[in-house]
């Protein structure tokens, strides 16, 4: 890209401090944001070039926040890498190299990987699983980089494998995707196919599928001395550790009706969607709505100049995308008995809508993993992903207070 927009907020946690100001010049890897605590990441340049501006710009998650403003020089200088031998790297030495290289899961919630590999030590972990599940449907990333990167997602799954001490290293795929377990079977891993439905690639649902053990409400998989991490995150700590290659790009699958020539693109941290969309033949007729992510979960953006950011598993471009009317519920129970969760939307809809959210809590509001099966299945269209996030926030600002 000619100019990429680099945020400082990209994951889960408090946004990177700024560390570049205008004017400044930056190759391929320069450090331009520090992580600011434990939950926190930091940030790269994704390309060589000028600063010219620390600005507020439109980010695809929160709507706006501040962003790294690049102009691009076209040179393919890289800050500092280096091939190294992490054999005999101990388990601190890996995790530091995994933080300053902004790691990040990429299956979706960006969260810093370096938290995720730092159990606390009565946390004991038995079983590390590599997610080979697509988040979603449409998304084709993490198949696209099974098929060309096997050897190089085994071995930075070993890496994550010595920092954790744990005993089983499972590789979960789904069975729509043969070709990648018998690529990842045959280079030595050992692989689950699992049955292809939504949302399999989700942290308890593949846990429970695997090893039919229950992440208890309000914890999480190391609960049940579980890890799981996303085989695009294997990769980019392998390149982080081996080749010092911090996170500046990643696999992004292009596709919809409005797009003329879908598909997987390494994609630089920071590139307008306008710009990986015409790089993919541009639009068919004119787009009524592009979504970042898949069609379940995505989010519709408002610009089409939005940037990407670690998160960014997809760019979904609707030619004929379908508004519903909110109608009134009619009790049919759909969105329970699809909730993988176990939860009762349509309760949980009409206690956000009356704004009773310490009821919402005790009926679980915030286990709802916002997949998206409830809406999806409501024959009234009402948007319960949309009532239940809300519901969500509002729980998280009042215990805040």
């Amino acid at each position: 890209p000619k100019r990429v927009y680099i945020h400082f907020s990209q994951h889960t946690g408090k946004p990177a401090k700024p560390l570049v100001e205008k004017g400044a010049e930056v190759t391929i890897g320069t450090k331009i944001g520090e992580s600011d605590g434990f939950i926190s990441s930091t940030i790269h340049s994704s390309v060589a070039g000028k600063v010219v501006s620390i600005e507020n710009y439109p980010h695809p998650v929160v709507g706006s926040s501040v962003s790294c403003v690049i102009e691009s020089t076209d040179s393919d200088e890289w800050e500092a890498v280096a091939e190294r031998d992490p054999t005999h790297m101990s388990a601190e030495e890996l995790v530091t190299i995994i933080k300053e290289a902004g790691i990040v899961g990429l299956g979706g919630a960006a969260f810093p990987t370096h938290v995720k590999l730092s159990p606390p030590a009565e946390k004991s972990i038995d079983t590390l699983i590599i997610n080979g599940c697509e988040c979603e449907p449409m998304l084709t990333a993490d198949h696209r980089l099974m098929l060309e990167h096997a050897q190089e997602i085994i071995d930075g799954a070993a890496l994550f494998q010595r920092i954790v001490k744990a005993q089983d290293l499972i590789f979960s795929i789904e069975d729509n995707k043969k070709d990648a377990a018998a690529v990842l079977s045959k280079a030595g891993a050992q692989v689950r196919t699992l049955k292809t439905k939504y949302p399999q690639g989700a942290e308890k649902q593949l846990i429970k599928a695997i090893l039919n053990r229950e992440v208890p409400r309000g914890g999480l998989p190391m609960d049940v001395g579980c890890v799981v991490q996303n085989v695009g995150t294997a990769y980019a700590a392998y390149q982080a550790i081996r080749f010092n290659k911090p996170l500046i790009e990643r696999v992004v699958t292009v596709t919809g009706d409005g797009v003329k020539e879908p598909k997987n693109c390494m994609v630089r941290v920071g590139t307008p969607a306008i710009d990986v969309i015409n790089f993919c033949g541009g639009y068919v007729g004119t787009p009524t709505k592009i979504l970042f992510g898949g069609p379940m979960m995505g989010i519709a953006q408002y610009s089409e100049n939005v940037p990407t950011i670690k998160g960014t598993s997809g760019i979904i471009v609707w030619q004929h995308a379908i508004v519903h009317d909110e109608g009134p519920c009619v009790r049919c129970s759909n969105c329970i008995d699809v909730c993988p969760m176990g939860l009762m939307p349509t309760e949980l809809f009409k206690l956000v809508k009356n704004k009773k959210f310490d009821v919402a809590k005790e009926y679980g509001v915030l286990d709802c993993i916002e997949c998206g099966c409830c809406a999806y299945n409501c024959p009234a269209k009402i948007p319960l992903v949309h009532y239940l996030k809300y519901g969500k926030s509002e729980v998280w600002r009042l215990s805040r207070k």
